[in-house]
């Protein structure tokens, strides 16, 4: 069993490669570069390939079907950045990863609890040695509705790291769920949107929830209402946002995702000009809390998201059932 695996990180992963590979009996090849059509021709000789959030189009994928690839597998929950249906019609298979949903959950809430305390501007601040007081008095999450979009596992799990905080709770998702019936009120997406003074998005990217949060949307919302996103950038129409954020309809965001993220994040970008020119807009706004995509990154998570893509392969090629197939 062989697999070549790209984006390969040697400071966290290298660890937990070598001990999976080591115990599943699997010889790996792999390089810190993405894959790309320059840089396909590494997995020359591999039957299956483990990516992580770069873009894989029709055209990458013809190249890997060409090459003989069987399944690609991603170090990732989502898997908007495969175009699925090319995969599909080229017979290659697609499966993603799976960790703890604490991870998420417990960074989102750390941005909830961020935002209703200001602590962009009170970070800032100190940073200057500004101490003085003016514009930086929080809120206590009592006082609060938060309305959380899609309850699957890390919805839920952060409903019920909420409860203890005191805030009303609401939910929304087209299938509701029992176990989050015992921390918030389902209610339709309209309802959650009028009501909520915080609402967190925990959907997957994909057609229908492309844009969710639009002009129309975003109108709907409270003034002064706060908009949190560790899904999916594409989850939400920024320029539409940073509208909202500038005739102050929206009281601020905390965004650990954007649009048009591929290729940016998790690189040293500081001496680059950064052609993504909302992100610079909206890191700008002293009520705007920007991070790089990083809710999912603990210890756990990378142990288990480089288990869940080694195992997935090696469940392809024996033909069992796999959790992680996507495709």
């Amino acid at each position: 069993m062989k697999i070549f695996v790209y984006s390969y990180r040697e400071f966290d992963e290298a660890v937990h490669f070598q001990n999976f590979s080591r115990q599943l009996g699997i010889e790996i090849e792999t390089t810190p570069k993405p894959p790309t059509l320059e840089t396909a021709h590494l997995a020359e000789g591999y039957e299956y390939i483990s990516i992580i959030t770069t873009k894989v189009d029709a055209a990458l994928l013809e190249k890997f079907h060409a090459m003989g690839i069987k399944m690609i597998s991603t170090r990732t929950i989502g898997y908007d950045h495969i175009d699925l249906g090319k995969a599909k019609e080229l017979g290659i298979r697609v499966s993603n990863a799976t960790y703890p949903p604490s991870s998420v959950a417990d960074y989102t809430v750390l941005l909830i609890l961020m935002m209703i305390r200001r602590m962009k501007q009170i970070m800032n601040r100190a940073a200057v040695q500004d101490f003085t007081l003016p514009g930086i008095q929080g809120g206590e999450m009592p006082d609060y509705t938060i309305g959380v979009v899609g309850t699957g596992r890390i919805g839920r799990t952060v409903l019920k790291n909420l409860s203890g905080f005191g805030s009303r709770l609401l939910a929304y998702d087209l299938n509701p769920n029992g176990e989050a019936e015992k921390y918030a009120d389902y209610c339709s997406f309209e309802q959650l949107l009028e009501q909520s003074d915080i609402i967190t998005l925990h959907m997957p990217g994909g057609d229908g929830t492309y844009h969710i949060m639009n002009e129309d949307t975003i109108g709907k919302m409270k003034t002064g209402a706060v908009l949190v996103n560790t899904a999916r950038g594409s989850l939400i129409d920024t320029g539409a946002m940073i509208r909202a954020l500038e005739s102050q309809k929206l009281g601020g965001a905390a965004l650990d995702v954007v649009e048009n993220e591929f290729g940016l994040y998790y690189g040293d970008r500081k001496s680059d000009v950064i052609v993504n020119r909302d992100l610079a807009v909206l890191k700008s706004f002293p009520n705007v809390i920007v991070t790089p995509h990083m809710a999912w990154y603990t210890d756990g998570a990378v142990r288990e998201m480089v288990y869940s893509s080694l195992k997935s392969c090696c469940l392809c090629a024996a033909g069992e059932k796999n959790p992680w197939e996507v495709i």
